[in-house]
């Protein structure tokens, strides 16, 4: 086995078909037996053993990028046969990872909030309201925060009209307090009828 890789470095041999093939047991003692293990911190090392323990793909996330919470989002993205090319990116931070992976777990359309310029609360929202099956094309914009996220989704989810006050010049307090008096009317519309 020496004589096949001796030309390649690790790096370059977990990303071939051939690494693939190799036992658990074998793929563990070229990674330990090398130089290459030592750039990862102890933490980061453990999570690239892990993987070769549960027989994952470690070339996804073996990367000093990567530190060893996002490594764990995109290990445990592998472990549940997630697509993990939308979050498995070193710009977003382990809980983004967790909220893309999640929403990935859910049959949810994460491409709507696979953006790092947004806050894991604010894709909180998002997924929220792609889970009840809104149209989040109306809040799902960085420049809202997740308090008006919040409170746009609140007034969808009622059948508020809610173009009335998703706009970034209200701060949430206000939003809150124009949804909750459009629900108001709403409500005595219908105990008028």
């Amino acid at each position: 086995m020496n004589k096949i890789y001796n030309n390649l470095t690790i790096e370059n041999l977990i990303n071939t078909e051939a690494f693939r093939y190799l036992t658990v047991e074998q793929k563990e003692e070229l990674i330990i037996g090398s130089q290459w293990i030592n750039q990862f911190d102890t933490l980061q090392q453990e999570e690239i053993m892990r993987g070769l323990e549960a027989n994952l793909d470690i070339s996804i996330y073996a990367k000093k990028e990567f530190s060893y919470s996002q490594m764990e989002q995109i290990r445990l993205g592998l472990e549940q046969g997630l697509n993990v090319s939308l979050y498995a990116k070193p710009e977003f931070s382990n809980i983004q990872m967790l909220q893309l992976r999640r929403g990935i777990k859910s049959n949810l359309n994460v491409s709507t909030y696979a953006n790092s310029e947004f806050s894991f609360e604010q894709m909180e929202e998002i997924k929220g309201g792609l889970e009840r099956n809104l149209d989040v094309s109306i809040y799902a914009k960085p420049f809202f925060s997740f308090e008006q996220m919040f409170q746009i989704k609140a007034g969808l989810s009622k059948g508020l009209d809610v173009s009335l006050y998703a706009d970034k010049k209200f701060p949430g307090s206000e939003m809150r307090q124009i949804r909750l008096k459009l629900l108001e009317e709403k409500l005595n519309e219908k105990q008028n009828i």
